[in-house]
Formats: C-alpha cells, structure tokens, sequence
C-alpha cells in the first residue's frame, strides 16, 4: 500500500483513524474510508482480504505474511484447541506491518488497533502484547535471544530491546501473559517454507463468531 502515513506511537483504544491516515491520492483495499481519511476493519471478509494481502509482503522473512499467519494460527489451534481468541490473536498478529509496512516499532499497536472494533478487546490485547513478550522472554530467559530469526533480533532493538524493571513488573501483572507467551512462540515457529496448513477460509466461521460476540 502507498500513501500510508503512521503515529509512531498510536492509542489502541482510539479510532484507527486517528494513528493511521492517507496523504496523496486515496487508496482502496475493503477497509479504506477514503472519504474520512480513516481506516478500520469493519468485518471478517475485510479482515480477510487484508490478511491476503500478506502474499505480496515478506518482511525480510523466510516466509510472506500470509503464510507466517496461517502457520501461526494453525499452531495455536493446536496447542490451544479451546481458546479462539488467542489463534485469531494468531492469526492478526502481523497485520499492522501489512497496514504499516516499515514500522517494526508501531506494528503491534498499529494492529491492535485496526482489530479493535471487529474482535473485540483481548484478542487486540494480545497483538499488541506479541511484540513485548518477545522483550519479556529475551529478558528472562538467556537463551531465547539465540531461538530469534535474524530480522526479530532486529525489530527487537527497534521494540526497545529488553524490558526495564518496571516494565517487566507490569507485564508479571497481566493475566493474559501466559497467553501471549505462547503466542509470542507461536510466532516463532511459524516461519517454516512449504508448510501446509489450512487455508483463510477455514478461519472465516471463527472470526465471524467472534464479530458476533464484540459487536
């Protein structure tokens, strides 16, 4: 996408619209308010479709965005069958750098927020939590920095590198930690080339559940 301009620092309770805004001549991909110079997620086959998107966006990865997503919603939904919030949380987890590619800083906050309104609150609390578990677990565990790829051991300076005392402090204090933890993993392991696992349309049951419930 072209023309995005980025709050490096956006408020994921706050419309979408006010982090992300277009300049120059407007732009439509589903979710596009071209109108009000906003972007948001109004339902699943928007959300879908961005995440498509994802095809044509490698992030200096050995796999593009869509199959990193797919892969780590799948692995979600197998060590964690009963919790649909956390695969979706999966799934999304990267769709701030399709929304804001470049941003390795901002992405999780920029996700957060564009998944706000159609998914509801924890599942855009643990995107946004994804990029700090990875500062929480370099920080508390020694070994975990040398499990990293090499571009997340880039994007981690960028994130803030590891946590200070009261940050750590404040994520002991997050019920969802755990849940993101696993995520954080999730997010890991899922840069496998030629993994087969299924495809968008096996999420769009759930994610159409899970409009429901937020709406």
């Amino acid at each position: 996408m072209r023309g995005l301009m980025v709050d490096p620092d956006p408020d994921p309770d706050e419309p979408l619209g006010t982090a992300l805004g277009w300049v120059g001549e407007g732009h439509r991909m589903g979710f596009v308010r071209t109108s009000s110079m906003s972007l948001r997620l109004r339902d699943s086959a928007e959300l879908l479709a961005t995440l498509a998107g994802g095809a044509d966006v490698g992030d200096d990865e050995a796999v593009d965005l869509l199959a990193h997503a797919l892969q780590c919603a799948a692995i979600l939904e197998a060590v964690a069958p009963g919790d649909r919030e956390l695969q979706v949380a999966g799934l999304v987890h990267d769709i701030g750098t399709i929304l804001a590619p470049n941003r390795p800083e901002a992405h999780a906050r920029v996700g957060a927020t564009a998944v706000r309104g159609l998914l509801g609150p924890r599942a855009a609390h643990l995107v946004r939590l994804h990029d700090q578990a990875k500062r929480y677990l370099v920080t508390t565990d020694p070994g975990y920095r040398h499990q990293l790829s090499a571009r997340s051991l880039e994007t981690l300076r960028l994130q803030g590198g590891l946590l200070d005392p009261d940050e750590r402090a404040a994520l002991d204090a997050d019920p969802d930690l755990g849940a993101g933890l696993t995520l954080r993993r999730a997010d890991d392991d899922a840069k496998r080339p030629g993994t087969v696992v299924p495809d968008l349309g096996h999420w769009q049951g759930v994610l159409d559940q899970l409009a429901r419930s937020a709406a």
